[in-house]
Order: structure tokens, then C-alpha cells, then sequence
């Protein structure tokens, strides 16, 4: 079971109950109201993996390419 406590906590944003945690690949993200749905996004914001439906990787991915500048270092 996830720890949604623990996976914000280590989020380096959280949008509209979206955890983004940087990976290697990219960001990892989590919708935190349900978890059974996450997303892998690239840096060039193109979806590499996901359980998400069409809607919600469209929503991800525009709040990744709205709000990606909070996530540079």
C-alpha cells in the first residue's frame, strides 16, 4: 500500500493532487486522491508510462508544461 503522506513529502510539486518527484527518466507522477493512478513524464513533458486515462494525461501534462519552471533547479 502506498504511503501518500510519505510520497508528499518527498514531491518536489504538488498541483491539484499531483505529486511530481524527479526520476531519472523524468517525473514521476502521482494523482494523491487515487492512487492507482501515476505517470511517468519525460523533461520534454511527452507521458513514457502511465495507468491514467486519456483526460487525466492531458491534464498532467498541461500542468507539467504550465508549471515545470518550479520544478528546474
Amino acid at each position: 500500500m502506498i504511503n501518500v503522506q510519505d510520497v508528499a513529502d518527498k514531491a518536489d510539486m504538488i498541483v491539484n493532487g499531483y505529486a511530481f518527484t524527479k526520476c531519472e527518466l523524468g517525473y514521476k507522477v502521482l494523482n494523491l486522491n487515487n492512487t492507482s493512478k501515476a505517470m511517468v513524464i519525460s523533461f520534454d513533458g511527452e507521458m513514457l508510462e502511465t495507468t491514467m486515462d486519456d483526460i487525466e494525461v492531458d491534464i498532467v501534462k498541461s500542468i507539467y508544461n504550465k508549471d515545470k519552471e518550479y520544478l528546474e533547479d
